[in-house]
C-alpha cells in the first residue's frame, strides 16, 4: 500500500522496535488489502465471463434463428425461383399459343376475305342468272303464247268439222278467242268460245287450249272459267279442251269425269 510522507515521518520518530512492528502491521494490511482486491477482481471476472457465456449463448440462439430464417428464405427464393420458372414457361407457351392464334385468325380472316369474294361472284352470277332466267321466261312466255295461239288457231280451223262429226254441233257462225263478263261484270277470259245448235237446241262452246296438260289446270279451267260463268249464258255450256299433250296419264279420264265434254288432241286436227 503506498504510504504517505506523513506517516513516513511520524513512522522516523518512533522506537525502533514499534517502528518494525508497525510496518510488520501495514506490510499484513497491505497484503491482505490486495488479496481481497483480487477475489473481489475475480469475483467480477466471473460475473463478466457469466455474462458474456449468457450473451454467448443469446448471440447463438440469435445465430441459429437467423440461420433458420436463412433457411426458410433460401426455400423461399427456392420456390420463387421454381415458380417464376414455371411462370416464365406459362408465359411463354401462352405466347406461343397466342402468335398460333393470331396465325390461326390472320388465315381465318384471309379465308373470310376469300369467302366475302366468293359470295360476291356468286350474288353477281345469282343475279345474272335471275335477268337470264327473266329473259328466258320471258322468251318461254312468248313462246308458250305463240305456241298456245297456234294451238288455239288450229282448234279454230278443225274443231267445226269435228264438233259436227261426233256430236251433231253445228256451230252458228265461227269460233273465237275473247273476254266475257262474269255475274259481277269481272272479265273472265276465255280461248275458245262460239255458239252451237242441235236439234233446235243451243249451247256455248267454251274452250281452253294448253300446250301441256295436267289434272290440275283442269281444275283451274273447272273453277276459274266454267265456274265463273254458270248462270252467265242462258243455254248450255259444251265444255272442251285442246291439248298438244297430258302431263298424267290419266288426265283424259280425269277430265271426262269432271265434266269435260271433249279432249282433243292436236294431232287430231291434221
Amino acid at each position: 500500500m503506498p504510504i504517505s510522507v506523513t506517516l513516513a515521518r511520524k513512522l522516523d520518530v518512533v522506537d525502533p522496535q514499534l517502528r518494525e512492528v508497525l510496518w510488520a502491521i501495514l506490510d499484513e494490511v497491505e497484503r491482505q488489502r490486495e488479496e481481497a482486491v483480487t477475489k473481489n477482481e475475480f469475483r467480477a471476472l466471473r460475473d463478466i465471463v457469466a455474462e458474456l457465456a449468457e450473451a454467448q449463448r443469446s448471440t447463438q440462439l440469435k445465430i441459429d434463428s437467423l440461420a433458420e430464417a436463412q433457411r426458410a428464405t433460401e426455400i423461399k427464393v427456392s420456390a420463387l425461383a421454381t415458380s417464376h420458372e414455371e411462370m416464365q414457361r406459362s408465359m411463354t407457351e401462352m405466347q406461343r399459343s397466342m402468335t398460333e392464334m393470331q396465325r390461326s385468325m390472320t388465315e381465318m380472316q384471309r379465308s373470310m376475305t376469300e369467302m366475302q369474294r366468293s359470295i360476291k361472284e356468286l350474288a353477281e352470277s345469282h343475279q345474272s342468272l335471275v335477268l337470264e332466267h327473266q329473259k328466258t321466261r320471258t322468251e318461254l312466255g312468248g313462246l308458250s303464247e305463240t305456241a298456245g295461239f297456234t294451238l288455239e288457231n288450229e282448234a279454230f280451223k278443225h274443231l267445226p268439222a269435228l264438233l259436227k262429226q261426233e256430236f251433231n254441233l253445228e256451230l252458228q257462225g265461227r269460233l273465237i278467242r275473247k273476254s266475257v263478263p262474269d255475274r259481277k261484270g269481272k272479265p273472265v277470259e276465255l280461248d275458245i268460245v262460239g255458239e252451237a245448235a242441235r236439234n233446235g237446241e243451243r249451247f256455248m262452246i267454251i274452250g281452253e287450249a294448253k300446250s301441256q296438260l295436267s289434272k290440275s289446270k283442269v281444275d283451274a279451267f273447272l273453277r276459274k272459267k266454267l265456274k265463273q260463268l254458270a248462270g252467265v249464258f242462258d243455254v248450255e255450256i259444251f265444255p272442251i279442251l285442246v291439248t298438244h299433250m297430258i302431263s298424267e296419264t290419266d288426265t283424259a279420264e280425269y277430265a271426262r269425269q269432271r265434266g269435260i265434254k271433249r279432249l282433243y288432241y292436236s294431232y287430231e286436227f291434221i
